[in-house]
């Protein structure tokens, strides 16, 4: 054990000792919209510099070069790789063109975040895992919901005991007007699927970690297309979408069983018949249970059934908080060696049960997931 820690100290010296006296030199490969609320962060970061940008569009490239004066800009991600060098690389392509471009970073010697899901299937997901590996770099996946404070006070009062064993886990991420009318978001080739995938994807990644990360072993689920495949007249927030290319599901319902005995029901939806949009998880435990929107614990003390709410859990709750706590572990990882929060074994655990829900949604049957 000794050993080991005198290892872990001499490379933390080393990391830190590279990036001494300079800044963490940041490619992005895909400069559409989420990388505006990457570069928003990046940009507040004194120890962080971004030197490029990748992306076929040519307006997208022209417009992220006027936006943040990043002058390096290239269509084609090998290019840029060998000629820039880069110390880490943010992806932030549609779905389907996260591998390809994680894997060529890796093994070009940099860090790579990738934004969720974190591939199409586990295999892709595999590879990026031993690509990270091999050459000995962080590879982290980009969910910001681990951070949210509801998250880490439902995580912390799981640790002290409160909850005994979580048994099950009910996780809702329902639109009921909000198929997105840009981007790829309807192309089940390019993402993967509709709203478990795009969205179910959070709500499932942070209940998975509040529950301590159990290995799931078996996947139900079912999935309906009855709106987002034909024109609509009905007013809502993202009118106009694409329904001629729209191949994903509109609603989205999974089951998964864990190798503890628990259980995880996720329902997910980009447009269904409810009364509003709903984000939130709700859990019960052998001694108490609990929800995290708004944060409540649900026990019994003194005999007497208790329902307790925190006073106060943090204020940084927008989007924009929680993206700059998962880019500031991730900088901090690659730059001083620091426990990386959500390194790629998290993003394939929940690529694993989103793959056993579509797939049993598929064959009709409850699937294993191995």
């Amino acid at each position: 054990m000794a050993g080991k820690a005198v290892s872990t100290d001499s490379l933390e010296i080393a990391v830190k000792k590279k990036y001494a006296g300079r800044k963490f030199r940041v490619a992005f490969i895909g400069c559409g919209g989420i990388s505006t609320t990457q570069m928003n962060i990046f940009a507040k970061m004194p120890d962080v510099e971004v030197v490029a940008g990748v992306d076929i569009v040519p307006a997208r490239l022209k417009a992220f070069s006027e936006k943040w004066g990043v002058t390096r800009l290239y269509k084609d991600w090998k290019t840029m790789l060998k000629e820039v060098k880069p110390d880490g690389v943010s992806v932030c392509t549609p779905n389907g063109l996260h591998a390809a471009p994680v894997i060529d970073a890796l093994k070009a010697g940099a860090h790579v975040i990738c934004e969720k899901p974190m591939a199409m299937n586990p295999g892709e997901c595999e590879k990026m895992i031993a690509a990270a590996r091999k050459a000995g770099k962080k590879l982290a996946i980009g969910f910001q919901y681990r951070y949210h404070p509801n998250t880490q006070f439902l995580t912390r009062a799981r640790d002290d005991g409160q909850f005994g064993e979580i048994m099950f886990m009910k996780c809702q991420a329902l639109r009921r007007r909000g198929i997105p009318n840009w981007g790829v978001f309807g192309q089940k080739k390019l993402q993967g699927g509709g709203p478990m995938i795009d969205i179910g994807v959070h709500v499932i990644e942070m209940a998975h970690y509040f529950m301590g990360s159990p290995k799931p072993v078996a996947a139900s689920g079912n999935t309906w297309t009855y709106m987002g495949n034909k024109p609509s007249k009905v007013v809502s927030m993202w009118p106009n979408w694409d329904y001629k290319t729209y191949t994903v599901e509109d609603l989205a319902i999974g089951q998964i069983r864990f190798d503890n005995g628990a259980i995880l029901q996720i329902e997910a939806s980009f447009v269904a018949h409810i009364e509003k949009d709903m984000w939130n998880f709700n859990f019960m435990g052998t001694k108490g249970g609990g929800q995290w929107d708004p944060p409540m614990i649900f026990t019994d003390r003194s005999n007497t059934m208790i329902n307790s709410s925190p006073a106060f859990v943090g204020n940084q709750t927008s989007f924009e908080s929680m993206f700059e706590s998962k880019q500031r572990n991730w900088v901090d990882a690659c730059t001083r060696n620091t426990p990386l929060e959500a390194p790629g074994e998290a993003g394939l655990a929940v690529q694993k049960m989103l793959d056993g829900i579509y797939r049993s949604a598929a064959a009709g049957k409850e699937v294993a997931i191995r």
